[in-house]
């Protein structure tokens, strides 16, 4: 039974999951504002102790690996490197828009149907990349800022399907569309990792532990210091 250890930092969502195979065992999750640094390891601790897992019992870790929050990316992708190199285990990348698209189709299960999940990506702009029904990338990630055009290609021929905390920004723009649907009040997940990570796992595609980075997708900007005196 192949055992793995998914973390999901890249959203306002702090969330692990574990699996056996392609099957959930369990999931911890918080949607608390800037807690994941907090939280995460406390949920990687229960999630094993509660389950009867040790660290060594894994056969892997799964990572999300981004487009979203640099921070959150930072905390994640570092804590599971850190696991990854204590335990000797191999290390999964997961694409986040990928496997939002996953939890995506699981709620809407629309056959037909493209999927868009949108992350915030601030200053009005938004991570975003289009799937189909089976998962498989239609057009490539953007961080974009979104007006009555950004899909019109795609919705002239397709019922279009948005999700995330991205999509509750645009959503005033595109609902309009009658093709243009919203799963409202979606929350990612650890979750929807589990089926890409099993397959990567069994197809051996596996990052350098040492070398492995997050993907950004843009570069980070810091905001003014709110440490007073700090300029």
């Amino acid at each position: 039974m192949t055992k793995i250890l998914h973390i999901e930092t890249a959203t306002q969502i702090c969330s692990v999951a574990l699996s056996e195979n392609n099957r959930v065992i369990a999931t911890r999750s918080s949607d608390e504002k800037n807690a994941h640094s907090r939280v995460l390891t406390v949920f990687i601790k229960e999630i094993l102790k509660q389950n009867n897992f040790k660290p060594e019992d894994l056969d892997a870790l799964a990572v999300s690996m981004g487009p979203g929050s640099y921070t959150g990316l930072r905390i994640g992708v570092s804590t599971a490197k850190g696991l990854c190199f204590a335990i000797d285990k191999p290390l999964i990348a997961i694409g986040t828009l990928q496997a939002m698209a996953i939890g995506m189709a699981e709620k809407a299960g629309s056959s037909d149907a493209l999927y868009c999940p949108m992350i915030d990506a601030r200053r009005m702009e938004v991570y975003s990349a289009i799937f189909d029904r089976g998962n498989k990338q239609v057009r490539e990630i953007l961080a974009e800022i979104i007006d009555e055009d950004s899909f019109s290609g795609q919705l002239q021929t397709n019922q279009m399907i948005f999700a995330g905390d991205g999509a509750e920004k645009c959503k005033a723009i595109l609902s309009p569309d009658p093709n243009a649907h919203f799963l409202d009040h979606f929350i990612p997940s650890a979750e929807f990792m589990i089926k890409i990570a099993y397959e990567k796992f069994k197809a051996g595609k596996f990052e350098d532990v040492a070398y492995f980075e997050p993907f950004y997708l843009k570069d980070f900007i810091a905001g003014p210091p709110k440490v007073k005196g700090l300029r």
